[in-house]
């Protein structure tokens, strides 16, 4: 019976969590364990290590059955979300830990700038949140609805944003959520890198 890399797979995965939540943990002091999870999350979720894998080549790596390789297994995102973990599982059981670490946040590079890729497209308050944490921290965003015009049915709300007291943008919008949103894609034309030199954080 050829043999699996399951074993090699559970211990990866394992590997891979506690780096990543051992370098969140640095990276990010004022964040909360939900915050951290999320962030975690997106780096270690499926298609993120799927393109990990793709990057080193490990599709041409794969020993598979006839079958597999027929039905397209070797480019299986789940296939080679597991030959990752498997090669990350083999790093840390011929060497240590703090090799793996090395090893494995090289592969990753800048896990700021990784984390800025997983955010969706449009995602504003997200974006903004990324942007202004790094000096500012946390907790200096602060979101307020200004004004609520409109029948029941057809509301129409103004929201604000702020950085500590500097107010950073406004926007409308039909729920508080869009009005928010509205806001901050406001502030982000405002602290964009572009215009730092003219407005600086």
């Amino acid at each position: 019976m050829a043999e699996s890399n399951q074993r090699l797979e559970f211990l990866g995965d394992a590997v891979v969590q506690l780096i990543l939540t051992e370098t969140l943990y640095q990276l990010f002091p004022a964040d909360r364990e939900g915050s951290l999870s999320k962030r975690r999350s997106a780096l270690s979720k499926g298609a993120f290590l799927t393109g990990l894998a793709s990057d080193l080549g490990l599709h041409a790596c794969l020993k598979l059955s006839a079958s597999e390789e027929q039905s397209g297994g070797r480019t299986r995102p789940s296939t080679l979300e597991d030959a990752f973990e498997a090669v990350i599982g083999a790093i840390y059981l011929d060497s240590d830990l703090p090799t793996t670490r090395r090893v494995l946040l090289a592969l990753y590079g800048s896990l700021p700038e990784r984390l800025n890729e997983t955010q969706p497209a449009e995602n504003p308050k997200g974006q903004l949140q990324e942007l202004v944490q790094p000096e500012h921290g946390n907790h200096a965003l602060r979101y307020s609805v200004v004004h609520v015009s409109g029948q029941d049915h057809a509301r129409e709300y103004e929201a604000v944003v702020f950085l500590n007291d500097r107010l950073l943008g406004s926007g409308r919008g039909m729920s508080k959520k869009t009005a928010e949103e509205a806001a901050a894609r406001a502030a982000l034309l405002v602290l964009r890198p572009e215009s730092a030199e003219s407005d600086p954080l």
